[in-house]
């Protein structure tokens, strides 16, 4: 049988709410809309850590970032842990990357790395596996802004690059479909650095015009009263989501052009979301924040979509799922079975109907504290570690509550619940399923020594 081609496409701290399919008004996200009408949409997806680092490392993975070790940025990925370069390559696949990487140095956060890619070439023993076409960069938005600046190929010779920086990763993308070995089947993944805020910067730059073309925004209702800077800063930002859409755009008119889209599996998420400043603002921070790093669904919900194979149908899918699940996903598609057992779920298997699990995520936070979080439909529970550095520790045996939010009564989560006496029995039950999570998912099961007080 025929091995399909795949792309695992995914921008950065990109909100659900950004695409039309999950409700934008504007026409930011024209071809993702496009691909959710022949494919599977996940209504409610979550990431697992909304931090760029540890989730790009549970992706490339498929183990949580405290197995790992790669808890926060700045830590790299284990040498000796197999990854999808690996799995990819093993089952005959030609592998190719581009974009951001954000797991080859190592060091403390705000410091000097004291292993340091930021602005040099990673080298090939630190690309997780990827052997063949490479055009990268360790921190992307430290070698480039939105318009342009510079990353590394294969050889790890500098290619200096101008011109909207989503855009040009497109034509990177690109120069793979054209270049590749057309004996084999492919793995590409294309890591888009927008619509991430530019770091030196300090906002997110759209593409030229998108103030004008996006100015007639409706902010989502957890941002509109909550302060932060998404009234200064969201039409810049939506443009950059219509950036990511645009190159999403031209490589599905290549593939149709080669006449392999048929062929070819497409899915498309997010790293994390972003909550513009808004949140972790409260006496339990022990870290630092922008825009992410926190439990709410501001930076943990994000647009899930996949094409082709068995996601078929223009189908939407209301169960709440995890982008934990997309290593053990990707590797189902192709038929290659991991050496080391993956957390999470083959989606094909929930969008088939056969989920075995409960409907509930469960998501890791680093850097502003070190958190744990428990999502079900009608609610999110929270908990911190009294007294511990989010980017200094990764997990913690005890926790204290943190928040509480009714989903239904609250859908903005705006009102923390998590003193009030009528909730209960909620918070209690609660509790015994996000320490269950702990136990299983991060200690093997060890019900002995991790504990969360009120």
């Amino acid at each position: 049988m025929k091995k399909p081609n795949i792309i695992f496409y995914f921008s950065d701290q990109q909100r659900a709410d950004t695409c039309g399919c999950y409700g934008q008004d504007l026409n930011v996200t024209p071809e993702l809309d496009a691909l959710a009408g022949e494919g599977i949409r996940f209504e409610y997806a979550f990431t697992p850590q909304p931090v760029c680092g540890p989730c790009r490392a549970l992706f490339q993975t498929g183990q949580y970032p405290t197995t790992t070790g790669c808890f926060r940025n700045n830590i790299a990925l284990p040498a000796d842990c197999p990854t999808l370069g690996d799995y990819f390559t093993e089952g005959g696949y030609e592998t190719a990357y581009v974009g951001k990487w954000h797991l080859a140095s190592e060091g403390d956060l705000e410091a000097e790395p004291t292993v340091n890619y930021h602005y040099s070439a990673v080298p090939p023993e630190r690309r997780g596996g990827y052997r063949g076409f490479w055009r990268a960069s360790d921190v992307l938005e430290f070698t480039s802004d939105g318009y342009g600046g510079y990353l590394f190929d294969e050889s790890m010779k500098r290619l200096d690059f101008k011109g909207y920086r989503a855009d040009c990763m497109g034509d990177y993308a690109l120069d793979f479909l054209e270049t590749r070995d057309r004996t084999r089947p492919f793995f590409l993944t294309v890591s888009q650095l927008e619509p991430h805020h530019q770091n030196g910067a300090g906002h997110y730059q759209g593409p030229v015009g998108s103030r004008e073309e996006f100015g007639n925004f409706t902010l989502p209702g957890d941002l509109r009263e909550a302060g932060g800077d998404a009234r200064e800063e969201y039409a810049d930002y939506l443009g950059a989501c219509a950036g990511v859409d645009r190159n999403l755009g031209r490589l599905i008119r290549r593939l149709r052009e080669e006449g392999i889209y048929e062929d070819t599996v497409i899915i498309y998420t997010s790293d994390h979301g972003s909550h513009f400043r808004t949140r972790n603002r409260d006496g339990h921070l022990n870290g630092y924040d922008d825009y992410k790093r926190t439990g709410h669904d501001g930076a943990l919900r994000v647009p899930l979509v996949i094409r082709g194979g068995a996601f078929r149908g223009g189908r939407v899918i209301s169960d709440l799922v995890s982008t934990a699940g997309l290593p053990r996903t990707l590797l189902a598609i192709a038929g290659i079975g991991e050496r080391v057992p993956m957390i999470g779920e083959d989606l094909a298997q929930v969008a088939a109907g056969m989920r075995t699990g409960e409907n509930e995520v469960f998501a890791q936070i680093s850097e502003s504290r070190v958190g744990r979080v428990i999502r079900t439909p009608r609610y999110c529970y929270g908990v911190f570690a009294p007294g511990l550095h989010g980017g200094k520790y990764g997990a913690s045996t005890l926790y204290a509550d943190d928040y509480l939010y009714d989903m239904e009564r609250d859908p903005h989560q705006q009102h923390n619940l998590i003193g009030a006496v009528e909730y209960g029995d909620a918070k209690r039950e609660l509790r015994e399923r996000l320490l269950r999570w702990i136990r299983e998912e991060e200690m093997g099961g060890d019900s002995s020594t991790v504990r969360i007080i009120d």
